[in-house]
């Protein structure tokens, strides 16, 4: 088949400027290629081409828009002369409608990786006509498909889950390979964090992720381990360290912590594997219903433990063997307590971190997720 997939008016793909949705798209294209004759639109970077062909899959890059009317323009002009049997949109139901405009005969499938179906952001009446548009809905999690249900009844025999993946060369366990070793023991003497042991939080600075809740749950944390460091990886926004009002705070909490905090500014998507062979324990304290953070794949892949928060989509990939679940997300106290068991037990962090890799080896691999979309683009 002829296929078209759309990535969202953000960043660009491949993704030199990091982003979850367009790992995924990267990634599950080099394999959908292998099958199907593949193009991929998404907006221009100063550092790619506006038109390429690379791995078999063609590459089209518009201006990048202000506004998702405008991008939709830059779609519907090349549907004009494109034609495709499949489209498949990523994230952006506003989309649909126009592209089912420009492309009568083309079948529709729409990924949704946010809660965007939301009455706040959609119309119920556009709500509803996109719906009767797609011919299948991809969710990241039961989460955001159970979320779409609940404003739109009509949508349950179209939306399935694929969990995302992960790339299980690169997020290795740091003991597996001499590279990742020599990394971890690299980074550790460079950020004085030998015979230390390192609680990582990757992600993008911002109040709903929840970074300024575990700084100050290392009040009491104290109490558990004496010898603990949090490391901080992230910025504001993908590819930038602009220093927000939120970091500015982040930064003044750490000065005032009793357990070491490093903020180490935004780290490319490149080398951020890195951060994983460092690190002893992972945590994700998200404060909001989160569809999925794609960190825990990683995470479990590089074979750390995990302390997750019980919003949105998150606890749908862990279990009593990978992780600790956070009932009260904004609880110090509970966040303190279950970052605690695991640095009180080196034995327990091995058996989760050893799980967790297995999990990720076993279900969230890139294949299984590009198995999934052929099934489905297959009906």
């Amino acid at each position: 088949m002829r296929i078209l997939m759309i990535c969202t008016e953000k960043l660009p793909v491949p993704p030199i400027r990091g982003g979850a949705i367009q790992t995924y798209i990267h990634n599950v294209s080099l394999i959908l290629a292998k099958h199907h004759e593949l193009t991929i639109i998404g907006i221009e970077d100063v550092d790619l081409p506006s038109e390429e062909t690379r791995n078999s899959i063609r590459f089209i890059r518009v201006p990048r828009s202000e506004t998702i009317t405008e991008y939709a323009g830059h779609i519907v002009s090349f549907l004009k002369n494109n034609v495709f049997d499949l489209i498949h949109i990523f994230n952006r139901p506003k989309m649909v409608l126009p592209v089912r405009s420009a492309a009568p005969d083309s079948r529709i499938v729409l990924s949704m990786h946010n809660d965007m179906f939301d009455p706040l952001k959609l119309s119920p009446r556009e709500g509803v006509k996109i719906i009767e548009q797609c011919d299948s809905i991809v969710t990241v999690s039961n989460y955001v498909g159970e979320r779409i249900e609940q404003f739109y009844p009509i949508v349950a025999s179209k939306w399935t889950t694929v969990y995302s993946g992960v790339d299980l060369a690169r997020f290795v366990p740091w003991k597996s390979s001499k590279t990742a070793t020599q990394c971890r023991e690299r980074l550790r003497r460079e950020f004085k964090l030998v015979n230390k042991t390192v609680i990582l939080f990757a992600g993008r600075l911002s109040v709903k992720k929840g970074a300024d809740v575990l700084i100050r749950s290392l009040y009491q944390l104290k109490a558990y381990h004496k010898d603990a460091v949090l490391v901080v990886v992230g910025g504001a926004w993908y590819s930038s360290n602009k220093i927000s009002d939120y970091i500015a705070y982040l930064k003044c909490l750490a000065e005032r912590s009793p357990i070491p905090v490093i903020l180490t500014g935004y780290v490319a998507g490149e080398q951020i594997h890195e951060w994983f062979w460092a690190a002893d324990v992972f945590i994700c304290p998200s404060q909001w219903n989160e569809p999925l953070a794609r960190v825990h794949y990683e995470a479990m892949a590089a074979g750390l433990p995990i302390v997750t928060t019980a919003r949105g989509g998150n606890a749908e990939v862990m279990d009593s063997a990978n992780g600790i679940v956070i009932a009260e997300p904004d609880s110090t106290e509970e966040m303190a307590s279950s970052l605690g068991k695991l640095l009180a037990s080196e034995g327990l962090r091995q058996r989760m971190g050893a799980s967790g890799r297995t999990k990720a080896q076993q279900q969230f691999s890139w294949q299984r997720v590009a198995d999934q979309l052929l099934e489905i683009w297959g009906k």
